[in-house]
């Protein structure tokens, strides 16, 4: 399948990244994987293949 860039308001790499899957319209998210056990505990229907980032409100 084929991405396509759409942006990034990073000039160092701390902000996040965003790619469009062109055939099936979604949208990847770059950041930094949460791993912090108590946040990780919090989350809710989480399904095996999935994955949280952490994206920076300042950016």
């Amino acid at each position: 399948m084929t991405l396509r860039f759409i942006g990034t308001t990073s000039e160092n790499g701390n902000c996040p990244t965003l790619y469009e899957i062109v055939e099936t319209g979604e949208i990847l998210v770059q950041g930094d994987r949460e791993t912090d056990p108590e946040h990780l505990t919090q989350l809710r229907d989480v399904r095996a293949s999935e994955t949280f980032v952490r994206i920076l409100a300042s950016c």
